[in-house]
């Protein structure tokens, strides 16, 4: 029962990427986890809390950038706040490179990321996984309850009603395909950001 909720936990935030654009740019965001760790580090001068946020090959740029903002901050209000903004955007999109994934800019503090993600961040706060597991688990459910529905409707079609009939089959390939793309985020691995080629494939249509 538990590895079931588990697979319905990550299903679930792989199925549902694809209407969410913004999870994959939490990390670009004035209040995401970067950033966070970013102004943490400024304010104790140590470059330590965020060069765990790149990848080795980005550590001597963002060694340099820390210490000319470092510098900058001293010189008054206005630079302190040009500085501090020059880093961040540094810090995000050497991350977002090591991740392969593009940046695009900072994305502003407050923005609506869904149920899941404020919940995931929440859970590693308290150290509690259950309301993640219980909302997680639940749209999965949902989901699969709604398309299963659907099918069994459009099942009930008259043979001689071809329109009903070819209703029923694109039913019957869009539930298939929706347990299919549960079952491959259950049980494939995720790392970082998800390429766009391998997000397209992943979240795309396939052919019958």
């Amino acid at each position: 029962m538990k590895r079931r909720v588990i697979y319905g936990l990550v299903a679930a935030g792989v199925l549902t990427l694809s209407a969410v654009t913004t999870s994959w740019a939490h990390c670009d965001g004035l209040d995401g986890p970067v950033v966070t760790a970013a102004r943490a580090a400024l304010e104790k001068k140590n470059v330590n809390l965020v060069l765990i946020w790149v990848q080795p090959a980005y550590e001597a740029e963002i060694r340099s950038a820390f210490d000319q903002t470092l510098t900058v901050r001293t010189l008054g209000p206005q630079a302190k706040e040009l500085a501090d903004r020059y880093f961040f955007e540094t810090l995000v999109r050497l991350h977002r490179a090591g991740e392969s994934a593009p940046y695009t800019g900072l994305k502003p503090a407050g923005r609506d990321l869904g149920q899941a993600i404020p919940v995931a961040d929440k859970a590693l706060d308290s150290n509690d996984i259950k309301p993640l597991l219980l909302l997680m688990s639940g749209e999965v459910r949902a989901g699969l309850e709604e398309q299963f529905k659907t099918v069994i409707d459009k099942k009930k079609y008259d043979p001689a009603d071809l329109a009903a009939g070819r209703e029923y089959v694109g039913a019957y390939v869009t539930f298939i395909h929706y347990v299919e793309r549960l079952h491959e985020a259950a049980v494939r691995p995720v790392h970082g950001h998800e390429p766009e080629a391998e997000s397209a494939e992943m979240h795309g249509e396939h052919s019958d």
